[in-house]
């Protein structure tokens, strides 16, 4: 049987905010039935970094992540700004949290967080040939270290289950990945 994409009949918004939104759909399904209360969340587009050193270390950041409660080892990235370019966002996301340019950024893979509830996109790069060359510049509740780790280390930590962001794992996943190939 071919999966059809449900129709949307109306939509209404309960929470419209900055950094998420939620609606509730009513959508008539391929097979004749309605459903409606289909809850979507509206988040802005993320990116996230695998970022190389010129060293060949990985980058990664620590940080408080208050929903879960959790002090949490990820890679860097965050919200693109209004209709940024996602290789723009990640460089200059870079460039706040950890001071780093690149000499090379590539696409290497594009992620829906959750798309069975939310509509948002991460777009995931590979970025190589990382220098330090400002001091970190963060957001005013922005409180992070930054830490770097061989490809060893970064596969003993995903092996240990000290990577607790599930899509900064599939980003290693994919980094991980594109780096065996070179």
């Amino acid at each position: 049987m071919e999966i059809l994409k449900w129709k949307k009949l109306s939509s209404k918004y309960l929470v419209k905010e900055k950094w998420a939104t939620l609606r509730v759909d009513t959508c008539e399904l391929q097979n004749g039935s309605i459903k409606d209360d289909y809850y979507v969340l509206e988040y802005p587009n993320w990116v996230n970094a695998i970022a190389l050193t010129e060293e060949n270390k990985i980058i990664m950041v620590r940080q408080y992540r208050h929903a879960a409660d959790i002090v949490s080892l990820e890679v860097p990235g965050g919200v693109i700004d209004g209709n940024e370019l996602p290789e723009d966002a990640i460089k200059r996301e870079l460039l706040e949290e950890t001071g780093y340019s690149f000499k090379s950024a590539e696409l290497i893979a594009t992620l829906y967080p959750n798309p069975a509830t939310a509509n948002n996109v991460t777009y995931t790069f590979l970025l190589k040939g990382g220098t330090k060359t400002h001091d970190q510049h963060l957001d005013e509740h922005e409180i992070l270290n930054v830490e770097k780790y061989t490809v060893a280390e970064v596969k003993q930590l995903l092996a240990n289950n000290k990577i607790d962001q599930a899509l900064h794992c599939a980003a290693l996943f994919y980094g991980l990945m594109q780096l065996e190939k070179a």
